[in-house]
């Protein structure tokens, strides 16, 4: 039986999770094949999976005597979190904080900002 999903990936899950999203059931020796050099080795990547399973964040089916995994959790069901925990850990608790320093580093626009703005205005005459 799975366990609960804690909604937290390591920096090797994330990286599983996001080559299942992208391209659908793989099994392990075809994940390896993604990976920059030095590659993992296989052992390596298979048990990272194995516990991602075991978290309720992938699910396999027997291919002979192989498993192609797959993902059951969804990008949404991490993003929240994430964002969450980045925020508190780097910003003080403050998406202000968060959003300045975007803006400082150059890596979102003041027209993209603008267009945030409208999104929530528009957002908030909806309710």
């Amino acid at each position: 039986m799975a366990k609960k999903k804690t909604n937290k990936l390591t920096e090797k899950e994330a990286f599983i999770m996001n080559l299942l999203w992208k391209h659908g059931p793989l099994f392990v020796r075809q994940m390896l094949e993604h990976y920059d050099d030095p590659r993992p080795h296989f052992n390596t990547v298979s048990t990272t999976v194995r516990i991602m399973e075991e978290k309720g964040y992938v699910e396999h089916e027997a291919v002979g005597s192989s498993h192609r995994y797959k993902a059951i959790a969804t990008p949404d069901d991490f993003r929240e979190r994430s964002l969450a925990d980045v925020v508190k850990s780097y910003f003080n608790n403050s998406y202000k904080m968060a959003v300045s320093a975007l803006v400082e580093e150059e890596k979102i626009t003041v027209e993209e900002l603008r267009e945030l703005i409208e999104m929530v205005e528009s957002k908030k005459k909806q309710q």
